[in-house]
């Protein structure tokens, strides 16, 4: 019971915006989200995708845990879900990428080809120019995530003096800074795709 109550009053303490009971909360139940992801045989890259965001459905959803001491139950199923929906994901593409390999392939005209490759480089020419235009934290962050070799949420944390667990969601924030930035150039008309000859 003792156990249950000390669960209660972490929920309830980061429920009012107490950072030191979210991370408390994370410490405790890393592990157990950790080792659903090892059972599941995901490699590391697609557990630290898996843990963000069960952390950040955690925090979406932690005003509407009716239970706040069925966390770690809550914790353990929401990681099963997001488990097998990685597991799906990676057969599905596995199963695509083989019948791609059987099938003979089709002539592809040259002309179409270099609109595509001229394409690609204006959106990444676009895309380099909204990503420097973001706020600093978010490029710092963005720039560890997208690292290789890749570069764990505890580094991370680290090396941005950050707590562990708002990695997930301030990742989630500049990505959707990244976006909004992007559909701004696109409306101003920069970098606007014409593939008519």
């Amino acid at each position: 019971m003792g156990d249950e109550s000390a669960v209660s009053t972490l929920v309830l303490r980061a429920r009012n915006g107490d950072q030191q009971a979210w991370d408390a909360i994370v410490d405790r139940y890393a592990p157990l989200v950790w080792s659903i992801c090892r059972r599941y045989g995901l490699d590391r890259l697609d557990s630290d995708d898996v843990g963000q965001t069960v952390w950040l459905r955690l925090l979406e959803n932690l005003g509407r845990l009716r239970e706040p001491a069925a966390l770690p139950g809550w914790l353990e199923r929401t990681t099963k879900n997001e488990c097998l929906r990685v597991v799906q994901t990676t057969r599905r593409l596995e199963r695509t990428e083989e019948r791609i390999k059987r099938e003979p392939s089709e002539q592809v005209d040259p002309f179409d080809e270099l609109l595509e490759q001229s394409a690609a480089e204006r959106d990444n020419a676009l895309l380099r120019e909204a990503f420097a235009q973001l706020p600093d934290r978010y490029r710092q962050l963005l720039l560890l995530l997208m690292a290789d070799p890749p570069v764990s949420y505890e580094e991370i944390s680290r090396r941005l003096d950050r707590p562990i667990g708002s990695i997930g969601p301030q990742r989630a924030r500049s990505l959707a800074a990244l976006r909004k930035k992007l559909a701004e150039m696109d409306m101003a008309g920069v970098g606007m795709r014409t593939t008519g000859r």
